[in-house]
């Protein structure tokens, strides 16, 4: 855990120290007050006692491992569609132009929120749609898994919203409205980096750095560490910190869009994968506002001596924006689909 490697040698990376919030506690307050500190700290924290069982976690998490092991040509037959749900192979996505000689060494599976083909809500909402399922007699069990771990994970989600809009002087219900999270963009993705070495002073990571586009992201993963966090990207040299997994938690980190709201008082993280040759397995949830949601700054993080720094804008058009510029054209796949 505190070993990076790079160049091929090992310099140290010290653990990073972030706050743990039990979800089960009665103590509101001190939990409001553990969220604030660590969202202007860092944008990184832990919940535990959330509700999402360690049994079905690791369930979910066998359920992942069989999808990724299945041949490449199967899982080519799964690949995303343009509203982004399916299967990603290795070097999609490519979060860090500046930095990174090639994609991310990583695979992925995009489940967001089901609505039927013939629906009419997804030319004009693309993070909504129809998802992409492997067949059942392939992987027995597994689209049910993932629904109710999409379900719970939302649930999950709005319960840790409710405390931000407590720690931004709000209503606690502020996010739960329709144009919030209400009818929220909620997406799961699940992750798998196949054992590749980084070498970050060579630009190749397992995945880039990068901070996530929406409002919050809840992250289970196993045990092997890989996740970096740089509190302070402006820093020269930038220094990076590692996440240590914990059994059971999600690692919560905020994202662009809070950052907006908030007028830049709560962060959203840059951060980082750097593989040590091990396999890893994670499953990011992604919950953003609805796709008609004008993001602007919050009442309570603006005054005269505090104008909003951001302009207003849609969330769909900020997430189509920053998925276009992070994601393969399908087109590079066409060989492999035909």
């Amino acid at each position: 855990m505190e070993n990076q490697i790079a160049n091929g040698a090992v310099k140290a990376v010290k653990a990073s120290a972030l706050n743990c919030i039990d979800l089960s506690s009665s103590d509101i307050h001190q939990s409001v007050s553990l969220l604030k500190q660590a969202s202007l700290d860092c944008g990184f924290f832990y919940v535990v006692n959330h509700g999402v069982s360690e049994k079905f976690m690791d369930e979910v998490f066998a359920q992942s491992r069989g999808l990724f092991s299945l041949p490449l040509s199967e899982k080519m037959k799964l690949l995303r569609n343009k509203n982004y749900r399916g299967y990603t192979p290795f070097l999609d996505e490519h979060l860090d132009h500046e930095n990174q000689v090639h994609g991310d060494y990583k695979e992925g599976y995009y489940i967001g929120v089901e609505l039927p083909e013939d629906d009419p809500e997804p030319e004009k909402k693309p993070f909504y749609g129809p998802n992409v399922w492997p067949a059942p007699d392939m992987l027995p069990g597994w689209r049910d898994s993932m629904e109710e771990y999409h379900r719970q994970c939302l649930e999950v989600a709005k319960a840790v919203a409710r405390l931000v809009a407590l720690a931004l002087d709000l209503d606690i219900h502020f996010f739960d409205k329709p144009e919030m999270i209400g009818e929220a963009i909620a997406t799961l993705r699940l992750l798998h980096y196949d054992g590749q070495i980084s070498d970050p002073s060579n630009g190749i990571f397992g995945a880039g750095a990068h901070s996530d586009f929406g409002f919050l992201t809840l992250l289970a993963t196993d045990d092997v560490v890989g996740l970096q966090i740089c509190k302070d990207k402006d820093a020269k040299p930038q220094i990076w910190e590692y996440v240590p997994p914990i059994k059971g938690a999600f690692i919560v980190n905020l994202g662009d869009m809070l950052e907006r709201w908030s007028n830049g008082i709560f962060k959203s993280t840059l951060h980082r994968v750097v593989g040590n040759g091990q396999d890893r397995y994670s499953m990011a949830y992604f919950i953003e506002p609805s796709h008609d949601c004008l993001v602007e700054c919050l009442p309570t993080c603006k005054s005269e001596k505090n104008p909003p720094k951001f302009p207003p804008i849609l969330c769909r058009t900020y997430l189509s924006q920053r998925y276009y510029d992070t994601h393969a054209d399908l087109n590079v796949y066409d060989e492999h689909t035909k």
